[in-house]
């Protein structure tokens, strides 16, 4: 999935950077509207995460020149809470609208939402890695046969780690997508929750599907 990120805070913009390129997201950056509309323009994007605060040309303006008939889903990310301005970027035709600052889980399970509603686009009600398979609907763990009983944070755990086989996830967005906050070197409780969930998935089998990247995360992958 290609995201467009149109902000104008450098900041703002390598937050959003790392944490969609650790989520599996292909991300393009833009520091201005008018950069913004001539990538739009020139590559298709699965959705656009657009400021509304810059000084060359505004998002309410770049919204007006998209090219609608794209529906391209677009996310507006503003400082400006006030309930005339959020309803001022829905009625311009935004998917959605968030409030700086905003929580990252939050944002993330938002465009999924988006992304499933999108027209031609499937949704996947099974996750497998391996022998290892999670039914979304039932919120059913199986491995090889075996039904496994997870507790709500294990299994919040585990369909991150399914959604994004094969990536880096470092225990910052761990903490931000699991438990909804922000990441405190001190303290142990991703590596703790990786522990328990790899006794129930990993320790009864012989090939263990959650590893340790050192230094960087973990991964959720299969490997011979």
């Amino acid at each position: 999935m290609n995201i467009l990120v149109i902000e104008n805070d450098a900041g703002t913009r390598s937050y959003l950077r790392d944490g969609l390129s650790e989520s599996g997201y292909a991300v393009a950056l833009a520091d201005s509207g008018l950069q913004g509309l001539r990538m739009a323009a020139a590559q298709r994007y699965d959705l656009i995460l657009l400021d509304v605060s810059m000084p060359d040309m505004d998002g309410w303006e770049v919204m007006r020149r998209f090219d609608q008939a794209a529906r391209v889903p677009v996310f507006f990310l503003s400082g400006r809470g006030a309930l005339e301005d959020r309803l001022k970027g829905l009625e311009l035709g935004a998917e959605d609208y968030l409030v700086k600052p905003f929580a990252f889980a939050e944002l993330l399970a938002r465009m999924r939402t988006a992304l499933r509603r999108r027209p031609g686009v499937p949704v996947d009600s099974m996750l497998r890695v391996g022998d290892l398979e999670l039914d979304l609907p039932r919120r059913r763990v199986v491995r090889a046969g075996q039904r496994l009983a997870l507790t709500n944070k294990e299994y919040a755990l585990l369909e991150l780690f399914m959604q994004n086989q094969g990536v880096v996830l470092s225990r910052a967005l761990i903490a931000s997508r699991v438990w909804d906050m922000n990441f405190d070197s001190d303290t142990n409780v991703v590596d703790v929750a990786v522990r328990r969930l790899r006794q129930k998935i990993d320790r009864p089998f012989a090939l263990p599907l959650i590893h340790t990247v050192h230094g960087m995360g973990y991964r959720c992958e299969a490997q011979a």
